[in-house]
């Protein structure tokens, strides 16, 4: 059987047909492959190399995602177990490639676009996770002092989550806290892995043990979210334990986890918003992410205003300073009415 890295390997060898037969709705420019996304929208956000010592390797520069090209048969197959997608990529290595339209004389004929659904991977991962109470993902967070984590239907525990090393090809399974990435609407868009070690010592150590996968421009993991008519306070921050731990000391105000400074810049604001409050981050790309949020709502017609924490970010405040020292920051940065109707006493 083969391992994955030479699965990669082989497909690497003919990396246009791999893109002409997966990503049919892109095309080549120069020594690229560019198309929307994994789920083959029209676009150029992805590009795949197809020469050179990176060939088949590929990068989503809206999302952040990347990969070789088998993820990128994972990705857009929709497919969660390994010896699926190596299934998969056996039978199309298997296959005799027909000889791409461009290079046949006087036919102009493309192939059509193959239309698959966007996030149902992510949707078919989520559906197979556990609850978090009691689990070791629930362990995890309240290590970090997040204690309630349990009580977010966003938040599930994966117990056996497929995981593969992107530079060597090893594959394993490993324990997993899974986060739902939805839309305005509530829809599971996607979803943010994090592997955790099975003797309970944090996150696995493993190079990457956080990915996000799906759909994750302009969505994020809500908590206390109402999907259903106006919002009009809400918190927006980048990690899931930074907000988990604005979260713990208000527990009643709607709050979101955009995941990365990119795709915090671009959350799309819910409706009816009045204020925002941006969860920030004590480095450059959480500038960035900040700066990005506050323009966009201004042009809305939204007031930003920044949360800083005293540390690195909420998290830190909430591990080492503890919830009273939290409150009492966040205190005198809150407008007074949210400060009366979401901190804890």
């Amino acid at each position: 059987m083969s391992s994955a890295s030479e699965l990669a390997d082989r497909l690497a060898r003919d990396a246009e047909a791999v893109c002409r037969h997966y990503l049919s709705a892109g095309h080549r420019a120069g020594n690229y492959w560019i198309v929307g996304d994994t789920a083959n929208s029209k676009g150029r956000s992805l590009y795949v190399h197809l020469s050179g010592p990176r060939t088949g390797r590929w990068t989503d520069t809206a999302t952040s995602q990347y990969g070789d090209l088998l993820d990128l048969v994972r990705e857009t197959c929709g497919l969660v177990d390994f010896r699926d997608v190596a299934d998969e990529a056996r039978r199309f290595l298997n296959e005799p490639q027909p000889i791409p339209a461009s290079s046949r004389r006087g036919d102009a004929h493309t192939d059509p676009p193959v239309n698959r659904p966007a996030g149902e991977r992510a949707r078919r991962l989520f559906r197979m996770t556990e609850p978090l109470g009691g689990s070791l993902a629930d362990s995890y967070l309240r290590q970090r002092g997040i204690l309630r984590a349990a009580l977010y239907p966003a938040l599930r525990f994966h117990p056996s989550c497929f995981y593969r090393d992107l530079v060597t090809g090893r594959t394993s399974a490993l324990p997993a806290l899974i986060a739902a990435v939805t839309d305005p609407s509530g829809a599971i868009t996607g979803v943010h892995r994090t592997w955790l070690d099975p003797q309970g010592g944090g996150k696995a150590k493993v190079d990457d043990p956080r990915r996000a996968l799906g759909g994750l421009l302009g969505n994020a993991v809500r908590f206390c979210f109402p999907f259903h008519g106006p919002v009009s306070v809400i918190a927006a921050g980048e990690g899931l334990e930074s907000i988990l731990s604005l979260a713990h000391v208000m527990p009643g105000m709607p709050m979101v986890s955009a995941l990365t400074a990119n795709h915090l810049a671009a959350f799309r604001l819910p409706d009816g918003c009045r204020r925002l409050y941006i969860a920030a981050d004590a480095d450059a790309a959480g500038r960035h992410g900040i700066e990005g949020l506050s323009r966009r709502a201004q042009t809305l017609g939204i007031l930003p205003l920044v949360l800083a924490p005293e540390l690195g970010d909420f998290n830190e405040d909430l591990r080492r300073l503890g919830p009273e020292r939290l409150i009492a920051n966040l205190r005198g940065q809150l407008a007074p009415e949210d400060a009366l109707v979401f901190l804890l006493p």
